[in-house]
């Protein structure tokens, strides 16, 4: 019987190495690769093509919303398991959207994970019991309705987002992201007048309510 081979995308090395602990211990999982960030967990699944990423959200560079959704697009066999304090009706249906196909609460049990990426191997989608269903579908319906203004953005627009509610400047931003000064001000202004957002706080506090930053 073949291994489920998994990816750990998490940036606390602590939390990362103790995940991977666990998991050693389970005969039929064996962990292929760790990345500290989300454009590391894009690079490492090309690499490595796990059969699941177990994904942390709020990490630096590239959050994990947003890797959810390249890895998905570029590989679309490989499956993500979410693995994050967030648990608002909002953040799941994000994520969900992303294309996850699992969605695991950290206050959760640890065979809650287990179980999440047994279910994702075989193609099933796996939701913490601790997330209310009926929230998630009275959600659903209200989204199916009303297009979020998230969603209008382009990749490289919520790029510019996250890093800008990271506290970087134009000069780190187009540094990072190699492109010149000039182009990383049109993203933010496109992304400003698409979000219907006018100051550096409005966007740090909105990228907050996203989950692609953390609180700290």
């Amino acid at each position: 019987m073949s291994k489920i081979t998994v990816l750990l995308a998490e940036d606390h090395t602590i939390v990362r190495q103790g995940l991977r602990s666990l998991l050693d211990n389970e005969p039929e999982i064996e962990v292929v690769g760790e990345a500290g960030d989300g454009q590391e967990a894009i690079q490492k699944t090309e690499q490595l093509r796990p059969a699941v990423v177990v994904m942390d959200i709020t990490m630096p560079i590239l959050n994990g919303l947003e890797a959810t959704r390249q890895i998905k697009k570029l590989f679309p066999a490989v499956k993500v398991v979410i693995l994050t304090v967030h648990s608002t009706e909002e953040h799941i249906y994000q994520i969900l959207r992303a294309g996850a196909s699992g969605y695991v609460v950290k206050q959760g049990a640890v065979p809650e994970l287990i179980e999440a990426i047994r279910a994702a191997a075989q193609g099933n989608t796996f939701l913490s019991p601790t997330i209310s269903r009926q929230a998630i579908d009275e959600y659903g319906r209200q989204a199916e309705v009303t297009v979020d203004r998230y969603d209008r953005l382009t990749d490289r627009e919520r790029e510019v987002l996250q890093l800008i509610a990271e506290g970087r400047t134009s000069r780190e931003m187009a540094s990072r992201m190699h492109v010149t000064v000039k182009t990383v001000e049109a993203h933010r202004a496109h992304l400003m007048d698409k979000l219907g957002l006018h100051t550096i706080a409005d966007l740090t506090r909105y990228a907050l309510r996203k989950g692609m930053i953390g609180p700290d």
